[in-house]
C-alpha cells in the first residue's frame, strides 16, 4: 500500500471520500461494542466454576496448621496460600502477605500507609512538602489515578522494549530525595506488552536513591499469563536480585489471581523483605483480623499447587490467543504501509498498544465512539490523562466475542485511516 504521506492531496481527498462512505456504513449499523478495559471474557470466568464445588456445608474447612478458616486468625494468609501464591510469584512464604481480592486495593494502602505513617521510621509522605513518583509511559492509568489522588506529582519516563529509560530513572532517583516510589508493570506491560530485560531488572535492584524510604512498586499483574507455550518472557526476580545488590528492602511486589480465577473474587499478595513485613504488620493488625481465608482455602484447594494453576493459564491462553491474533492481522491487512501508525506484539497479559500520527489519537477514539466501539480514552496510559502526543492508544482485545472483535477492530482500522487522512490534510 501507498503511504498516505506521499500521496498527493487529490489522491487524499478521493480516499477520504471513500473512507467517508465505509464510516457512514458503520454508522447505520448501530453497532455497541467494549474494547475500554482489560476483562476477561465469559468463557475465561466458566473456567473457573469448578472452584465453587470443592467447599461446601461436609468438608473440613480447617487449614494444614490446624485454623478454623471460618474463624478469625491469620492475619497474613493460611500457610498453602502463601505457598500457592509464592510459588507463582516466584517467592519464599515467609516473603508473602495474603490480602483480600484487589492488588489494587493493596497497592493503594501501600501509599496510604507511606502517606500517613511513613516507611520503616522515615517521615511521613504527608508532612513533607513534596512527594514525587516516576512512572513509565505509556503505563496503567489505575496506577496513576492512586497517586494522583494522594497529591504525588508524576514525572513520566519513556518506556522502551527493554522496560523504563534507566538512565533517566537513575539520573532522577540518586539525584532528587523527593522521589519516592515507581510504578512498574516489569512483565507484559500494561499497554505495551513489553517485559523488562535482565540488565534493567538488575539496573533496578542496584539503583542508589537519594530518598531512604525509595520503594520500587512492582506489579508483577501478568507474571504467568502467557500467550503461547513455546515462546514466553522471562523475568530476573527482583527481590533477590535486590537482596544481592545490598538493596533487601526497595521492592513491593505486587500479584493477585484477578485474570486467573474471578476478578471480583481473587486473592492478592505482597511480597517483600522481612524489614518491610514487619513494618506493613503493624499497620495491619490494626485494620483488620485476617482477609477472607475461606476463599485463600477454595484457590489452593482447587489448584492444588502451582501446576495446577500453570496448566489453567493455558486454557486461558487458548481462548485469548486467537483475539490477539485476529487484531495484530486486522491491523496489518488495514494499515500495513500506510505509515499512520504502529503498534506491539505481545507475547502475553492482556493488551496491545497502538501509536497513531501525533495529534490523532483523541480523534480516533472519539470517532469509534461515535459509531459505537468504546475504547479506553486517549491520553488515559499517561499521568493526568495528559499525552503531549496525543498518540497512544491501548487496545484491549479479551472481552468481545470473536466475531464482535473482529467488527470492533476493522472499525478502528477505519478511523486511524480517516483521522490520519484529515490530519495530512490539514497539513
Amino acid at each position: 500500500m501507498k503511504p498516505y504521506a506521499e500521496m498527493t492531496k487529490e489522491e487524499l481527498l478521493e480516499e477520504k471520500e471513500k473512507l467517508d462512505k465505509e464510516y457512514d456504513a458503520y454508522l447505520a449499523m448501530n453497532l455497541h461494542l467494549d474494547m475500554s478495559r482489560g476483562k476477561p471474557c465469559k468463557e475465561q470466568l466458566d473456567l473457573s466454576m469448578g472452584m465453587m464445588d470443592v467447599l461446601n456445608s461436609k468438608v473440613d474447612l480447617r487449614c494444614e496448621d490446624g485454623t478454623d478458616c471460618r474463624n478469625y486468625g491469620c492475619l497474613d494468609g493460611i500457610p498453602e496460600a502463601k505457598v500457592l501464591m509464592g510459588d507463582m510469584m516466584e517467592n519464599h512464604p515467609d516473603n508473602i502477605i495474603i490480602y483480600g481480592n484487589s492488588s489494587l486495593n493493596v497497592m493503594y494502602d501501600t501509599v496510604a500507609r507511606a502517606m500517613t505513617h511513613g516507611i520503616m521510621g522515615n517521615t511521613p509522605w504527608g508532612k513533607l512538602d513534596k512527594v514525587k513518583f516516576l512512572c513509565p509511559v505509556p503505563g496503567y492509568d489505575r496506577h496513576f489515578a492512586i497517586t494522583e489522588y494522594f497529591g504525588i506529582e508524576m514525572i513520566p519516563v519513556p518506556m522502551t522494549k527493554d522496560g523504563p529509560d534507566m538512565d533517566m530513572v537513575e539520573s532522577l532517583v540518586s539525584s532528587d530525595e523527593a522521589i519516592k516510589g515507581i510504578w512498574c508493570v516489569p512483565k507484559y506491560s500494561n499497554p505495551q506488552g513489553y517485559s523488562y530485560s535482565d540488565a534493567t531488572v538488575r539496573r533496578f535492584a542496584r539503583l542508589k536513591p537519594a530518598a531512604t524510604d525509595f520503594r520500587i512498586f512492582w506489579d508483577n499483574a501478568y507474571g504467568i499469563h502467557h500467550l503461547y507455550d513455546d515462546d514466553q518472557d522471562y523475568l530476573v526476580e527482583i527481590l533477590a536480585e535486590c537482596k544481592r545488590a545490598g538493596n533487601p528492602d526497595m521492592v513491593y511486589k505486587f500479584a493477585s489471581t484477578s485474570k486467573i480465577t474471578f476478578p471480583g473474587s481473587g486473592i492478592a499478595a505482597l511480597a517483600t523483605s522481612l524489614n518491610n513485613l514487619e513494618d506493613i504488620r503493624k499497620q495491619l493488625k490494626n485494620q483488620t483480623i485476617g482477609h477472607d481465608k475461606v476463599n485463600q482455602l477454595r484457590h489452593v484447594r482447587y489448584f492444588k499447587d502451582i501446576h495446577g494453576m500453570t496448566e489453567h493459564m493455558r486454557k486461558h491462553a487458548d481462548i485469548i490467543r486467537p483475539k490477539f491474533e485476529m487484531v495484530e492481522q486486522v491491523l496489518e491487512e488495514g494499515l500495513g504501509g500506510r505509515n499512520v501508525g504502529t503498534w506491539t506484539l505481545p507475547k502475553g497479559g492482556y493488551f496491545i498498544s497502538f501509536d497513531s500520527l501525533d495529534g490523532c489519537a483523541k480523534a480516533i477514539v472519539l470517532k469509534a465512539k461515535k459509531a459505537g466501539v468504546i475504547m479506553t480514552g486517549a491520553g488515559a496510559t499517561w499521568p493526568y490523562g495528559k499525552d503531549p502526543h496525543d498518540s497512544n492508544i491501548r487496545i484491549a482485545p479479551t472481552l468481545p466475542p470473536v466475531s464482535e472483535l473482529k467488527t470492533a477492530a476493522e472499525l478502528f482500522v477505519l478511523c486511524v485511516k480517516l483521522v490520519s487522512v484529515e490530519k495530512l490534510l490539514e497539513a
